[in-house]
């Protein structure tokens, strides 16, 4: 049976015209009658009728999530993650898919901005100058756009600390002994490949004759991975720092094909940590990224930014209060964006370097 708005103010013991306040102008209603309202219509699972909403305000009540590739469980834990929230705060969420084509991801966003109050757009593969574009040419200007995992001067966003993640699996190899590492990369373009490479950079100093070898370029999955395996086995390195878990995943797969023992001869860490990480043996050692918070403060940061009321002031309230932890506002004029720190969990893949190839200069 559904529940109607005259439900809500019969069991509240209001007119409906009062019970329409709370819920959808709250600043309208004395706090204790709005509350009131508010904690009946959540008891009666009371859903506004988002058609009628539309008409009356211009919200459609909808927001849209745009990923590269739902089945990378990286971005399939971020959605669920966004979803939640959007949930909690009274918004549908549309989900769209680009197939790592940015072009794809251009058109998507452009046709679902206009059926949304909100975009979030997750690791864009978009140049800087294409994604200049989404708000000249493609978004309207009361729409607003956020970026997950990508730094862009035009918009806010919300960002994993990958120089730290990389340092801190850096320090750890360097602690067991390691000299002579690898890097896997991720895709050309890549914006948190290029990001993890610049960590990599710095994150040896201060550590005594480290190595660090770029294996090149990879497709971030399984398959790149096994591609990735034969570098790592032919390149001399005791311990390989991959792009993601996918790629660390083949890498495990593809030296246990070739003999190569692991930790016992070459140590392996991905990124992420996704939940294959923990199912393949030897268990992975990855830099552990919070997923379902990424998704989470991504639209708690668009909710305030961009000014898109939510169900609720209460919602709201929580939403800003979410949004701010970690948070740089940015100087004057420019996006405000949300810093996500990251972790290192050491499982069994890493181990002490062999000493009989782990020295470099020494």
């Amino acid at each position: 049976m559904v529940v109607t708005l005259r439900d809500v103010a019969r069991a509240a013991g209001v007119s409906p015209a009062t019970a329409s306040r709370a819920l959808s102008a709250p600043d309208l209603v004395a706090p204790a009658r709005r509350e009131h309202v508010q904690q009946v219509a959540r008891e009666l699972g009371y859903r506004p009728n988002r058609a009628a909403r539309e008409l009356i305000t211009g919200r459609t009540g909808n927001l849209c999530l745009v990923v590269p590739d739902l089945e990378n469980p990286f971005f399939a834990a971020v959605a669920k993650g966004v979803q939640a929230r959007a949930r909690a705060l009274g918004f549908a969420l549309l989900v769209a898919d680009a197939e790592e084509d940015p072009r794809l991801e251009a058109e998507l966003v452009g046709h679902l901005g206009a059926q949304v109050d909100g975009v979030v757009l997750c690791s864009p593969r978009m140049s800087d100058l294409e994604l200049d574009r989404l708000s000249h040419d493609v978004l309207d200007d009361d729409v607003p756009l956020l970026l997950v995992n990508r730094l862009h001067g035009g918009y806010p966003s919300v960002v994993i600390d990958n120089a730290d993640g990389v340092r801190q699996a850096v320090r750890h190899l360097h602690a067991l002994g390691h000299r002579r590492i690898g890097y896997a990369g991720g895709p050309v373009g890549s914006w948190s490949d290029s990001q993890r490479r610049h960590g990599l950079e710095h994150a040896s100093h201060g550590l005594r004759s480290v190595e660090v070898t770029d294996l090149g370029h990879f497709p971030p999955l399984f398959g790149g991975g096994v591609a990735a395996g034969d570098l790592v086995a032919a390149s001399g390195v005791t311990a390989v720092l991959a792009h993601n878990d996918l790629l660390a995943l083949g890498i495990l797969s593809r030296l246990r094909a070739r003999g190569v023992r692991v930790p016992e001869d070459v140590s392996v860490v991905g990124y992420d940590d996704i939940p294959a990480a923990t199912l393949v043996s030897p268990a992975l050692t990855t830099v552990t990224v919070p997923l379902a918070r990424l998704g989470r403060a991504a639209v708690d940061l668009l909710v305030e930014v961009g000014q898109v009321p939510t169900a609720t002031e209460s919602a709201l309230a929580t939403a800003l209060s979410s949004a701010g932890a970690g948070r740089d506002p940015g100087a004057a004029g420019t996006p405000p964006s949300v810093l996500i720190g990251v972790e290192l969990v050491v499982r069994a893949s890493t181990g002490v370097a062999n000493a009989q190839t782990s020295e470099v200069g020494e």
